[in-house]
């Protein structure tokens, strides 16, 4: 209020006092309010002047900066261009004596896309430290991977050349098989009870015929190669019985199942022991017929495998 004291002069109140003794100084407090609102008014206007010219400041500033952001962006590019370029090696310098003798004698370069189908046909070279790979056989249709009965195993009528004590195993055998191939099979047996040699001369093996499963796979038995399985029949370690093919078979006979037809693996996969799956279900009824679930051995025209004597018994 000491400031607006300052815009009137004294004699301007004490006029207007003469005037109206009673209202004047009231009008005097009226015209020192206006006064200082006229006042705030023009400061207010001016605060709001002094923004507006503040905004347009600060976007002339963002222009400027975003005009200084992409120049310095170019540059960059440019440097890293620049030093991209520093990098690649120059192109090796010809002599004049070499580019006369390649013109005076061309030679016949093969086109590039020979060159390129050649390198793609060069097996890739093996890294340092990595394994060579191991030749992979040759894999079994999904079907047959699939089925697990016995149409996958590779059962043929054979013949009992020549038979011998085990030099390692008195319960084993050693026969040599004829079945159907160029040269006969070592089969290694074990005839349960049946220790000595004498004994199994008894059962009068050698030039008999057998049931013989010939994709097994060939491992040694104590010492001795056995490429394949001789099939017999038994109710115990001591009585044991070989299956008897038809009378009219021949080494080489393939014996089939009439409910599963299909033809044998090459060679039974040991992991995944398809004989120890099927093993259980192969049987000789009560009729003395070897069967899996139900379905004979047959020799196709010529008949079934029998047992010569048992009966409800397990072929193993």
């Amino acid at each position: 209020m000491d400031n607006m004291d300052s815009l009137f002069n004294p004699s301007l109140a004490a006029a207007l006092k003469k005037l109206d003794p009673e209202d004047g100084e009231q009008m005097m407090e009226y015209f020192k309010t206006q006064a200082l609102l006229s006042r705030e008014k023009a400061l207010l206007q001016a605060s709001v002047r002094d923004q507006k010219k503040l905004l347009v400041e600060n976007a002339k500033l963002k222009q400027d900066i975003e005009q200084l952001r992409g120049q310095l962006q170019e540059n960059q590019k440019r440097r890293t261009a620049k030093a991209l370029l520093s990098q690649v090696p120059p192109p090796p310098r010809v002599s004049p004596a070499l580019t006369k003798a390649d013109t005076a004698a061309p030679t016949n370069h093969p086109p590039p896309s020979a060159t390129l189908t050649e390198g793609r046909d060069r097996p890739s070279r093996r890294r340092r430290g990595e394994r060579k790979a191991r030749p992979k056989s040759e894999p079994l249709p999904l079907e047959a991977e699939s089925r697990i009965d016995a149409s996958r195993l590779d059962l043929r009528v054979g013949k009992i050349l020549s038979i011998r004590r085990h030099p390692l195993a008195e319960a084993m055998s050693v026969q040599e098989v004829d079945v159907g191939e160029s040269c006969p099979r070592t089969v290694v047996s074990k005839l349960g009870g049946v220790k000595d040699l004498d004994e199994v001369t008894n059962l009068k093996l050698q030039g008999s015929l057998g049931v013989f499963l010939c994709n097994v796979k060939a491992s040694k038995m104590r010492g001795v190669v056995s490429q394949g399985r001789l099939l017999c029949c038994s109710t115990s370690d001591v009585s044991v019985e070989l299956l008897a093919p038809p009378a009219d078979s021949t080494p080489g006979d393939r014996i089939t199942f009439l409910n599963y037809p299909g033809e044998p693996d090459r060679e039974l996969p040991s992991k995944q022991k398809i004989w120890e799956l099927l093993q259980p279900d192969l049987q000789v009824d009560g009729k003395g017929v070897a069967n899996y679930k139900g379905c004979g051995f047959e020799v196709k025209g010529k008949g079934l495998c029998r047992a010569p004597s048992l009966t409800n018994c397990t072929i193993r």
